[in-house]
């Protein structure tokens, strides 16, 4: 009876070992320094209550309509000239049913504030900022993070190749891979 309490024991403990590792993975996807951690982890502390849309709602998110993945909250009052770990301009949502699933959290920087350079963000340079949000869209430079969802392209890409892109009716932008517009860290960035 003993062999078979230890077996079952190690049969928990190899199952929560194998199930864990995508987890680990997603959160833990890029080579970034324990500095970029402890901030990304920072983020996903303040923005964990957006699960619920409500939160967000109440904190003066509005919906703008389908952006990259699904649908996207953007707090207009937030859009200004400092970048602040603690309190994303947009947050990216995907539809799971009847309920929005949080995934990403976005920066954005005013053109104004820092025309020619791309703006200070996470620690090192592993940030990649877009230069613009597309043909006819707002004037600012814009970081994805994805807290919330693996994604093997990096935690700071702007796409995520794990989730379905918004229907092209439904899009509010459609950027390139090849696009002049990624930018990243700091010795490349214009």
């Amino acid at each position: 009876m003993k062999t078979f309490r230890v077996c079952l024991l190690l049969l928990a403990l190899c199952a929560l070992f194998i199930g864990t590792a995508p987890m680990i993975r997603s959160t833990f996807a890029d080579d970034v320094s324990a500095a970029t951690n402890k901030q990304l982890a920072q983020a996903r502390i303040a923005t964990a209550k957006y699960h619920d849309v409500a939160n967000a709602i109440a904190d003066g998110y509005v919906p703008i309509g389908c952006e990259d993945v699904g649908p996207t909250y953007v707090n207009f009052g937030l859009v200004d000239c400092t970048f602040d770990i603690d309190h994303p301009e947009a947050i990216h949502y995907v539809t799971g049913g009847d309920q929005l699933q949080l995934v990403a959290v976005e920066y954005a920087v005013p053109f104004a504030c820092t025309p020619d350079t791309a703006p200070a963000g996470f620690a090192g340079d592993a940030d990649v900022w877009l230069h613009g949000e597309g043909e006819g869209g707002p004037p600012v430079w814009a970081l994805n993070v994805w807290l919330w969802q693996g994604n093997p392209n990096g935690i700071f890409a702007h796409d995520n190749p794990n989730l379905p892109e918004c229907p092209a009716e439904a899009s509010l932008r459609v950027p390139t891979r090849d696009s002049d517009r990624f930018v990243t860290g700091p010795a490349t960035k214009k």
